[in-house]
């Protein structure tokens, strides 16, 4: 009777997760953000409760909408600068199609096959102003329909942005007894070993963080310093889109590739080539090496492992993944090191 009594338990506990996943797999990543957020911020949090006097409900509203005006405005701020920049790059791009037909720098006409593709492709679109037309027209319909779509994403990533600002409220004000309350749990299952998992979870969360904006930051004025010397005209705003797209990894060739291009399309070519190996030898490895070194010192994870958590997470989970993917191998490396401790132990004791 007693083994039938567990495996109904076992049964019965394996619905409920299975149900309760059903329930909030939605909001999972809003959550993980959250916590994400809190545990960085914790720190700053703490000392503004202490200025408050205890206040712990006020002190958390305090601290969300001071890290909602962090992180809204500045985004607000570029797109309403860009809006105008993306109006004026509009107009030059259909002044020069129009004011055809062009010739591509030589060599990149000289490319085998592409060089002539792309020559072939140029002259029809500026020799035939009934085509450019209804290319412009076609181009036009597909951008309808693709602003359409980031609408769509942008409310469905605002609503997801509102539950996770929603969760950083209540984990401010909740998070000391939602924390021991895991601990307890997780002890029971884990014991003394919880505190080095626990140790590796905060390490690598916050050097992944901390390797993010590093790294961001790092690009975007990089990138800035190319746009400046390839006489750009707004190479501060240019540098600021650079790192806001930076925070997603090998994001930033879209921005300084396709300016490098239009420079190389436009008869710039000494100008277009040098910004395009500044981006490809200084800005874009400082992703490549500079974010996987943050984290790998940080947290004693071999780079290699630190570049499959980063890429592999963000494949199979998604932007959440950079953080999920380096503190699960994290945890994985914290297992291992201390089964090696066990085994040497073992060994010298016998």
């Amino acid at each position: 009777m007693p083994l039938v009594r567990r495996v109904i338990l076992v049964l019965l506990l394996g619905g409920l997760v299975v149900l309760s996943y059903v329930v909030l797999h939605l909001f999972l990543a809003p959550v993980a953000w959250a916590t994400i957020l809190a545990y960085v911020t914790w720190p700053a949090y703490q000392r503004l409760r202490l200025l408050l006097r205890g206040n712990v409900t006020g002190s958390a509203l305090l601290m969300t909408v001071i890290l909602t005006a962090a992180f809204v405005l500045p985004v607000v701020w570029l797109i309403m600068l860009l809006r105008g920049e993306l109006g004026g790059a509009y107009q030059a791009v259909a002044a020069y199609l129009v004011n055809g037909p062009h010739q591509l720098p030589e060599f990149i006409a000289q490319i085998p096959w592409i060089g002539q593709w792309l020559q072939g492709l140029l002259n029809q679109v500026t020799g035939d102003p009934v085509a450019l037309r209804a290319q412009v027209a076609e181009w036009a319909e597909q951008w309808i329909s693709e602003i359409g779509q980031f609408i769509g994403g942008v409310g469905r990533n605002a609503t997801k942005l509102g539950f996770a600002l929603l969760t950083l409220f209540f984990l401010y004000r909740d998070g000391d007894s939602v924390l021991d309350q895991v601990r307890r749990v997780l002890r029971r299952f884990l014991g003394n070993r919880l505190n080095a998992y626990f140790t590796a979870v905060g390490g690598t969360t916050k050097a992944v963080v901390y390797g993010l904006v590093v790294t961001a930051l790092a690009q975007g004025a990089l990138a800035g310093v190319g746009y400046w010397a390839a006489g750009m005209r707004t190479p501060i705003l240019l540098a600021a889109f650079t790192a806001l797209i930076a925070l997603i990894p090998f994001g930033t060739p879209f921005v300084w590739g396709s300016i490098g291009v239009w420079l190389l399309v436009t008869g710039q070519t000494l100008t277009g080539v040098g910004l395009l190996l500044w981006g490809t030898l200084v800005v874009s490895w400082v992703d490549n090496l500079i974010r996987p070194l943050v984290i790998s010192s940080a947290t004693r994870i071999p780079f290699l492992l630190v570049l499959f958590g980063v890429l592999g997470g963000l494949a199979a989970f998604g932007l959440v993944g950079l953080f999920l993917g380096p503190v699960i191998l994290a945890i994985l490396m914290a297992v291992w090191r201390e089964w090696l401790e066990e085994q040497t132990t073992v060994s010298t004791g016998t």
